[in-house]
């Protein structure tokens, strides 16, 4: 089969492989529909370390190909999602309340990091029945890939953010899963959300999925306007979805005394991610910090198909290039690079 590989750090391209064959608690999927996530061009770079011949990918989804002897939820011909996370649900962390941290530190990564991954046109899915959800017919591939990744980190952006019915609410960089984050804080009650943001088609994209006021960082202090929206008081909950010092600070910085910053960025770079003292009341402001890896499971994916049945929330408004996946190279390029004001690149298989 035709798959897409890190052949290196800093080099990809195309690469022939054996199709898997699954174990007992096992599926193959023949791939219909992939995202690019912008994870996918860290680990090219060397966010996780050297990897050879590694076919990258996290977000998919496609038809049962073939089942080990022991899975019973799927068969093959049922169209399926996987959550980029695909935890081994019989873990000790996952008995514990954490099942994408399965062996150990963000070991429910597995999919192009301790595995390969789903750019490819078959790909394995570990302990099947927990990790594969059934598509209903009236959701198209489209949309459905969405809940993989961008919707599921998003959406725990703002579950692990602890926003009261009515609160205030800044979400910081506006990218797809910060853009997810918007529409989950929406969901779940917020008053007021603060989308920081400078590009001006995501600014569009923010206030379309709930943002109700946008700071564009470039044009203004962060922090001036948002103790200026919230009355001097700061927000409820902040939520870093970029993965950088400044922002994470920034955050820390706009939340009141015993709120919540939620960071569901990927902090790729740099050694020590810093809290400026002052702002954490000198360690003692009551500010809680949370953090998380996107969650996978059936269950999971089950309930944000659920929120597309029955359209509360659209993520294919995010995709704004398509691409064959034999042209996965100049894909790939686009993403990497954030050409033509790419936000997310789909990828269709034949």
């Amino acid at each position: 089969m035709k798959t897409f590989v890190m052949k290196e750090i800093g080099s990809v391209g195309f690469a022939e492989k054996p199709v898997p064959v699954p174990g007992p608690n096992d599926a193959v999927v023949q791939t219909t529909a992939a995202l690019i996530c912008t994870s996918d061009t860290h680990t090219v770079k060397g966010g996780i370390g050297p990897r050879t011949d590694l076919t990258l990918g996290h977000e998919a989804v496609g038809i049962v190909h073939a089942v080990g002897s022991e899975v019973a939820h799927v068969r093959p011909g049922d169209r399926v999602l996987t959550g980029a996370i695909t935890p081994d649900w019989g873990d000790v962390a996952a008995q514990n309340g954490f099942p994408s941290q399965t062996g150990g530190p963000l070991g429910g990564f597995k999919f192009a990091n301790s595995k390969d991954g789903v750019f490819a046109e078959y790909f394995h899915v570990n302990d099947a029945d927990a990790n594969l959800a059934k598509i209903p017919g009236n959701i198209p591939d489209e949309q459905a890939v969405y809940c993989a990744d961008m919707l599921s980190t998003g959406f725990m952006g703002a579950e692990k953010g602890n926003i009261p019915i009515g609160g205030t609410v800044a979400v910081l960089a506006q990218g797809p899963v910060g853009l997810m984050v918007t529409a989950g804080a929406r969901l779940r009650g917020a008053g007021l959300v603060i989308g920081v943001e400078s590009v001006a088609n995501r600014q569009e994209l923010a206030r379309g999925y709930g943002a109700d006021e946008i700071v564009d960082f470039t044009r203004e202090d962060v922090v001036e306007r948002v103790l200026e929206l919230t009355d001097g008081q700061g927000v409820d909950t902040a939520v870093e979805a970029l993965g950088a010092d400044a922002t994470f600070q920034t955050a820390v910085e706009i939340t009141k005394p015993g709120g919540t910053i939620s960071n569901v960025g990927y902090f790729g770079n740099g050694e020590f991610v810093r809290i400026p003292r002052a702002a954490w009341g000198v360690g003692m402001a009551d500010k809680t910090i949370n953090s998380g890896l996107c969650p996978g499971g059936r269950l999971r994916m089950e309930r944000l198909l659920r929120v597309l049945a029955s359209q509360r929330v659209d993520p294919s408004l995010m995709t704004t290039h398509e691409f064959d996946f034999d042209d996965m190279e100049q894909a790939f390029e686009v993403a990497d690079k954030k050409i033509d004001d790419v936000v997310k690149v789909l990828i269709k298989f034949s």
